[in-house]
């Protein structure tokens, strides 16, 4: 997938060594690669340094001046941005909400116009703009229009002080229709950083993660067996997951699910939708896919889609219960079959390779 878009000439916005390596390893030059994260290690930064990362996005004093040390160490020059606090509530799940004050993330926007000109002193630091990231499955825009509208004002005050601006990173943010909840199009979103920044001649940085990966993937499980005696409600137990798709269990949140074979259910009209539970088979009681679905009823060995898995589904992935991670496979046109695998079924072996006996 990485190497996918790197072919389309995007950059890639890593939040740890790892998610770096991964980016170069796909093809990702160094130069279009931006360092988020509020825990960015002392080892991770001289690292990042050493590839010669595009941008850093430093979330704290502190951080400024370790990453400064670093760079003066090693005779190397970081390209940095501050990521902006603006307080701005994003609307959305708490868990994913990071532009508000006391959220861990970013300066706060009063601080920062001080950090700001002290950095521009630093030997082998180079202030080159903003950036903010409010949270995530935004589905308003009125978020975005204060933190950018916020954003741009800082922008101004800062250069009516000498500082110079290059860049700002808008972050990202766009939410996906995951039930039948609206969702802004990205001509939206374009419109209100335009109207934020048009007229401020910056340089600017998007990450649409979940926009461009959440509805390309799909987690596709079968039905162990469904549940009826004692049940408030038919409990559907499937063979995946909360390992294998945490968002449910995790914030609460909504994944649509669909019988694989709708011909199948089709040629079965006794089978008359049934407002059931979806489960995995995980020892924990938040387990669960779905509480009070309406679904076709389902027969042990029917196959579902859980929908708009291609964001945090994999990659928030473990081996929670010795369960070994699901295989990966893409569809691919030019491909036999029409896919490719892009990830190996793990062996129960796997989960013990690199245990000491």
């Amino acid at each position: 997938m990485l190497r996918l878009l790197a072919d389309e000439g995007a950059g890639a916005d890593v939040v740890s060594i790892g998610e770096c390596r991964r980016a170069l390893l796909a093809g990702v030059p160094a130069e279009r690669i931006v360092m988020s994260g509020v825990g960015k290690t002392g080892a991770e930064l001289a690292a990042a340094l050493e590839v010669g990362i595009g941008q850093i996005n430093v979330e704290s004093e502190e951080e400024l001046f370790e990453l400064a040390a670093l760079a003066a160490g090693s005779g190397r020059r970081a390209r940095v941005a501050i990521r902006v606090n603006p307080d701005v509530a994003a609307g959305t799940l708490d868990g994913i909400s990071t532009g508000r004050a006391g959220d861990k993330f970013g300066v706060p926007i009063g601080d920062v116009a001080g950090l700001y000109a002290a950095a521009q002193t630093m030997a082998g630091i180079e202030m080159v703009g903003l950036a903010v990231h409010i949270g995530s499955q935004i589905q308003t825009m009125a978020p975005f229009a204060a933190a950018y509208g916020r954003i741009a004002g800082l922008v101004r005050s800062l250069r009516a002080g000498g500082l110079a601006v290059e860049v700002v990173d808008c972050g990202g943010g766009l939410g996906i229709p995951y039930a039948d909840e609206a969702a802004i199009l990205p001509e939206a979103w374009a419109s209100c950083i335009r109207a934020a920044f048009g007229g401020l001649g910056v340089r600017l940085a998007i990450e649409p993660g979940r926009w461009l990966a959440g509805p390309t993937g799909v987690l596709l499980a079968s039905v162990v067996r469904v549940r009826r005696a004692g049940m408030v409600r038919p409990v559907v137990i499937l063979d995946a997951a909360m390992n294998d798709l945490v968002r449910p269990a995790m914030y609460g949140a909504f994944h649509a699910i669909l019988p694989v074979s709708a011909a199948g259910l089709m040629a079965a009209p006794e089978r008359v939708p049934e407002y059931v539970d979806v489960a995995g088979p995980v020892c924990e009681s938040s387990d669960m896919f779905a509480r009070g679905r309406l679904l076709a009823p389902m027969r042990a060995g029917d196959t579902v889609a859980i929908l708009d898995s291609g964001a945090y589904g994999s990659v928030m992935s473990s081996t929670y219960n010795a369960r070994p991670l699901a295989a990966g496979v893409m569809t691919d046109r030019a491909a036999p079959g029409g896919f490719v695998l892009t990830r190996r079924r793990a062996g129960v072996e796997s989960l013990w390779a690199g245990e000491m006996a």
